[in-house]
């Protein structure tokens, strides 16, 4: 649930770049570091070099789940896995490189126009709709985790891992919107991104409207309830983006609202856990924030 954040590359990893990236300038190189990932982009693909061991021992389980996604039809681009391996060298973790996707996050601003607005929203709307679709295909499903009881389980680990973290007006909080989970339906019914917040949805500007060029960083897809999804873009954009989305895809029930809004309220709790299991400071105390 992180955002991105602009880093250099170590020294330690210019060696790998340079033979990954052949005659691209590392000094030229954009690097973004999210949750998991630091990210160097080039002009044609993207290398992930995981910041932890234990994001360095999902990758291959990440590159396999981009290679089920490429046969889905969603309207935009997903990265293609290239090549992934383990770097020469005792200070160079393993990598993954991917087909980069052209585009860049749609800034919020550009929602006040009402015509991009509604652009926008019948973008997200055929790309759920493709994720609902492929959540119904069974080699798609034999592919991708779905834990039926993954909030219930949410719950406890957070319960163990991160309540000694807390302060007892924090723990008071978090059991409030623990317990909320309680209420939700195990639904596994769709390809879920699991973080489609707005720094993973790419757009370009296509007769001067942006149009959904890809979506990057599946690294928690799943098969579970659509509604996290919705929940992560009306957290990147707010409520009006997801009041359109929501009734053009017709899905304005109270069910899917209050399943969103309980989804929603975990964020912050989302994140400080992924950051405390992959040792990642930063990440937890970012999201121990409103728990300290």
């Amino acid at each position: 649930m992180g955002g991105w954040r602009v880093m250099e590359i170590s020294q330690a990893n210019r060696g790998l770049l340079s033979r990954l990236l052949p005659g691209a300038e590392p000094d030229r190189l954009m690097i973004r570091q999210g949750q998991f990932h630091q990210v160097v982009i080039a002009s044609d693909r993207v290398v992930c070099l995981p910041r932890t061991a234990a994001a360095a021992a999902r990758l291959p389980h990440r590159a396999a789940g981009l290679r089920v996604l490429a046969g889905i039809e969603l309207g935009c681009g997903i990265p293609e896995p290239l090549c992934e391996g383990s770097a020469q060298g005792v200070d160079e973790l393993p990598f993954l490189v991917l087909r980069r996707i052209p585009g860049a996050p749609l800034e919020a601003e550009a929602l006040d126009d009402r015509e991009v607005a509604e652009a926008v929203a019948a973008q997200y709307v055929t790309l759920l709709s493709g994720l609902a679709k492929a959540g119904a295909d069974e080699e798609v499903r034999a592919a991708l985790p779905a834990p039926p009881d993954r909030w219930r389980r949410f719950a406890a680990d957070v319960r163990a891992e991160l309540f000694p973290l807390m302060s007892d007006g924090g723990r008071q909080r978090a059991e409030r919107e623990l317990a909320a989970l309680d209420g939700l339906p195990g639904i596994t019914e769709a390809v879920v991104h699991g973080d489609l917040g707005a720094e993973n949805v790419l757009w370009v500007c296509d007769d001067g409207l942006p149009r959904l060029s890809g979506v990057i960083d599946w690294d928690e897809v799943a098969i579970g309830d659509p509604a996290e999804d919705l929940a992560a873009i009306g957290a990147g954009y707010g409520k009006d983006l997801l009041g359109r989305i929501l009734t053009l895809g017709g899905w304005s029930d109270r069910g899917m609202a209050d399943r969103i809004a309980t989804i929603r309220a975990t964020f912050a709790l989302q994140q400080a856990l992924s950051g405390h299991r992959d040792g990642d400071e930063e990440e937890l105390a970012d999201g121990l924030t409103g728990y300290a």
